[in-house]
């Protein structure tokens, strides 16, 4: 039997660098981009929070209302021609948002339309790249390269806001916009590069893959429990960091400038938790990813009890770590227990799930916070975060599941870059035998 070559180290394996060079330079344009749409919109004659929210509400519905169909297409397909599809997408709904803006043309409707191309393109994009690391990076080091490719969007997107900003008021909302359309265009250039093929499938409908997804996805307890738990947790976080915390911040901290700090701190958490997710090794993933969610709670709390601003920025960087510990052990556990041909799919139902209750949390934290005051309010988000951590340690498989035995550092293979296998040698890229035969980062949340 002849021994299979060993995979180069990640950082210098060329997909995997294709791949990290690309989602870090989309994650960057993506910083320029969430200053740059808001200061557009509120340019406009007329704007006000109402148009903006409008605007805002186009982008989110489509990533939220088509991320199935997103999965069941990345399953049937190449998921890297798809990926190129959506930055392709993406690049052409910037390029139109800022051509409107530098023209001095920019109707509503238009705005409108072009949004809901931007949300549609991340909804196509983010079931793809769930599903596209296990095919360039062996078992055994899926959670190093789940780590190192969060450590470059985290960087690039706390980057790309600290400039965004400077960019805006230098050279205006409209170029700021463009040089996002061009951040999807190189994507797309170092995408294609991949070159990735799918397995041949039968024939079947797409309702037919929806049902078939849902099946994989429903029959793992430890996954639906911890999507339910993040349910609850996004939507308790999305009106404390998009609502409740900048009305605190205005009212008694000293206004954004002390907002930006928080926010910062937790930016620079999360860069520092991918790190050491790359490193950690535990034998229970799901159990101490679930453990890892309830530091997120300590910052509201001391948001509610109007704690000095260092206290609360040490509280969101501890939280940043947990939660990219949480994230990398997340995804990672995903891509070993859920058959490579459904994967996307399954993510799909992850990343829906998880994001169904963020709009809600944001449309009543405002009333609430009238109502109660913000600190109650605050209060009521931390408890709906521990409560509901608290209830996904009750599931067996969340406490039980644990990470398999190492995998051989063979590479993934491929029809049009490898010859055929030899049968003697064990294909890298079958499942697991010993388990039947996906996302979400609040970066996540960005394409």
């Amino acid at each position: 039997m002849t021994a299979a070559p060993t995979p180069p180290p990640l950082l210098r394996d060329r997909r995997f660098l294709l791949l990290a060079a690309a989602r870090t330079i989309s994650v960057l344009g993506n910083g320029f981009a969430r200053v740059a749409l808001a200061f557009a919109v509120l340019a406009l004659p007329g704007a006000g929070p109402g148009k903006l929210s409008l605007v805002l509400a186009c982008q989110a519905l489509p990533q939220l209302l088509l991320v199935l169909v997103g999965g069941v297409i990345a399953d049937r397909m190449s998921r890297s021609r798809l990926m190129v599809l959506s930055d392709v997408v993406g690049a052409a709904a910037y390029g139109g948002l800022a051509t409107m803006v530098l023209s001095g043309h920019a109707p509503l409707w238009g705005l409108c339309v072009l949004a809901v191309l931007a949300g549609t393109a991340t909804a196509l994009f983010l079931p793809a790249m769930e599903g596209v690391v296990p095919l360039i990076v062996p078992g055994s080091r899926l959670q190093r390269a789940n780590g190192l490719l969060r450590v470059g969007t985290n960087s690039a997107m706390l980057f790309g806001l600290a400039l965004s900003g400077v960019t805006v008021a230098l050279v205006g909302a409209g170029w700021a916009l463009a040089l996002n359309a061009a951040s999807f265009a190189v994507s797309a250039l170092l995408v294609n590069g991949l070159r990735l093929t799918t397995s041949p499938r039968g024939v079947s409908s797409g309702w037919a893959d929806l049902r078939e997804g849902w099946q994989e996805f429903a029959s793992r307890q430890w996954l639906w429990a911890v999507v339910a738990q993040y349910a609850v947790v996004v939507a308790a976080l999305n009106a404390t960091l998009g609502v409740l915390g900048p009305l605190v911040a205005d009212e008694r901290l000293g206004g954004a400038r002390a907002w930006s700090v928080i926010v910062a701190a937790q930016a620079l958490g999360m860069i520092a938790g991918a790190g050491i997710a790359t490193r950690v090794r535990v034998r229970r993933p799901i159990l101490v990813a679930v453990l890892a969610t309830f530091p997120a709670a300590a910052p509201i709390v001391l948001l509610s009890a109007e704690a000095p601003v260092w206290s609360v920025a040490v509280a969101m960087f501890c939280a940043g770590v947990a939660n990219d510990i949480f994230g990398v052990l997340w995804i990672t556990t995903l891509q070993r227990e859920v058959p490579e041909e459904a994967l996307s799919r399954v993510s799909s139902y992850d990343i829906f799930g998880s994001l169904a209750f963020a709009p809600l949390g944001l449309l009543i934290a405002g009333p609430i916070a009238a109502r109660t005051g913000t600190g109650p309010a605050l209060a009521g988000c931390a408890a709906l975060v521990v409560l509901a951590t608290a209830a996904t340690l009750l599931s067996p498989q969340v406490r039980t599941l644990r990470t398999p035995a190492p995998l051989p550092e063979n590479p993934p293979t491929h029809p049009q870059h490898h010859p055929a296998p030899d049968p003697t040698t064990p294909n890298p890229t079958t499942p697991n035998p010993t388990t039947p035969n996906p996302t979400i980062t609040p970066d996540s949340l960005a394409p």
